[in-house]
């Protein structure tokens, strides 16, 4: 197998492994956020903002990721 092969077998691993992680991440977030204002409704329009800021900075890092894969594969 060529070095080439092996990059883009790399960068696809890794793109889907950033993907998986993230899917996690946000999926976890959605669901502390909904308990969170399904305990106290009063909060919950503070708490949905805290959760979309929240998800912004993990799909950053996820799309930084994804950048680095990509790069590394056309190298």
């Amino acid at each position: 197998m060529e070095s080439n092969g092996l990059a883009y077998l790399a960068a696809g691993l890794g793109a889907g492994l950033t993907i998986i992680g993230a899917s996690f991440g946000i999926g976890k977030l959605a669901a502390a956020t909904m308990e969170a204002s399904g305990r106290q409704p009063e909060v919950a329009a503070a708490v949905r903002t805290s959760m979309i800021i929240a998800a912004a900075l993990i799909e950053g890092a996820t799309f930084f990721a994804l950048v680095i894969c990509i790069l590394l594969a056309t190298k």
